[in-house]
């Protein structure tokens, strides 16, 4: 087998295999390696949440982008990825949280998205299961949504192969050098040769970095999140709890109901494991705001990294060493930036120039000035 490729894709998440999809599309001679399997990290432990609702004007156009993408998944794979436009309903128990919709609001509506500031009363009738006591207001995008994460990978894969496009899975990388050609070793001895290679290993990045010099701002922390048994529908938003001891969660199509919330303090480092604090955290933090669900049963419980910036902006770029390109970052809207920043990403490789302006992104920024707050 010749493994000399032109383009090598380190991670097998949501990132890399929309940018190997698009590069394949290209005709560009590519290789995806996973030390897992396809989805095994952040994106197969992800809600699957979609939202354009964020306070940074690249990330709005990138989501918006990234919704239309979506839509039209179902008819690129032949499948369905349950995509479903339901919503984002973001909640205000304070002024000052309040004060940042308003601002986040006009930003977004500059950008020409469909969202609004509701009353309590509004919510009600949105919402009827929902206990509106203290609510002071939220913002609603009905275009907002959700898919299944590993319907919109097996698509992606299923294209990727489709155009001869190489995996190696279960591998991990040991060794990364850059000569002419970027040299990758395999753990079990394998040797790769790419001429252009994109790092985009989630909460491993930094790690990767490290072997050919690179120092990256990126932070993992462990979130943890859980499913319930299915039930009928009876709400189709996402409800997102903007208190220090909210929440969000949303109905899936099935009629199970999948949700996280943030943890204060984080919990910082690499970590997968479940702790026995957040199911009756999670339990309670829901049930304190939609009340009908106090009798749902959760089926399963897991835990999974967020890759954070200072800024809460991803970092998207090549970095100092030529052909070598950085995507992580996340902050945790990895799967929602996938499609429109892998589809960005593979002109970027290819042509040498953005279709966007993605300076707030940049791996030099500052990471003082375009700070995201909606998180």
């Amino acid at each position: 087998m010749n493994n000399n490729y032109e383009v090598a894709i380190i991670g097998g998440g949501i990132i890399g295999m929309a940018t190997a999809y698009y590069l394949s599309k290209k005709g560009i001679k590519l290789v995806v390696i996973e030390k897992g399997y396809i989805g095994s990290g952040s994106t197969g432990r992800c809600i699957g949440g979609i939202r354009q609702q964020f306070s940074n004007h690249t990330t709005i156009r990138l989501m918006k982008q990234s919704i239309e993408l979506f839509s039209q998944m179902e008819d690129e794979f032949g499948f369905t990825v349950e995509f479903y436009r339901g919503g984002y309903l973001l909640l205000a128990y304070d002024k000052n949280t309040e004060k940042v919709f308003k601002k986040n609001i006009k930003i977004q509506h500059k950008e020409k998205v469909n969202v609004s500031l509701l009353s309590p009363d509004d919510i009600k009738k949105l919402v009827p299961h929902i206990n509106t006591d203290d609510i002071i207001s939220g913002a609603f995008c009905p275009d907002d949504g959700q898919a299944f994460p590993f319907a919109v990978l097996r698509g992606y894969k299923k294209i990727i192969t489709e155009n001869r496009g190489d995996f190696f899975l279960r591998k991990e990388v040991v060794k990364l050098n850059k000569n002419k050609n970027f040299s990758i070793i395999l753990e079990d001895g394998t040797k790769i040769e790419a001429e252009k290679v994109l790092l985009s290993t989630g909460p491993w990045t930094r790690e990767l970095g490290e072997k050919v010099g690179l120092n990256l701002p990126l932070y993992p922390e462990r979130h943890e999140a859980m499913i319930t048994e299915r039930m009928p529908k009876f709400f189709k938003q996402m409800i997102v709890d903007y208190r220090s001891d909210g929440c969000y969660f949303h109905q899936l199509i099935n009629g199970q109901v999948i949700g996280c919330y943030t943890p204060v303090p984080n919990v910082p480092g690499i970590r997968e494991d479940a702790s026995f604090e957040f199911l009756p955290n999670i339990a309670w933090r829901m049930t304190r705001l939609v009340p009908s669900l106090k009798n749902a049963s959760v089926l399963r419980h897991w835990g999974g990294c967020y890759t954070m910036t200072p800024d809460g902006n991803p970092i998207l770029d090549e970095s100092e060493i030529e052909g070598l390109y950085v995507a992580s970052g996340m902050s945790g809207h990895g799967f929602m930036f996938g499609p429109a920043m892998g589809k960005h990403l593979a002109k970027f490789i290819v042509e040498g120039k953005w279709d966007m302006d993605f300076k707030d992104f940049s791996i030099n920024r500052s990471f003082k000035i375009s700070r995201e707050y909606l998180k």
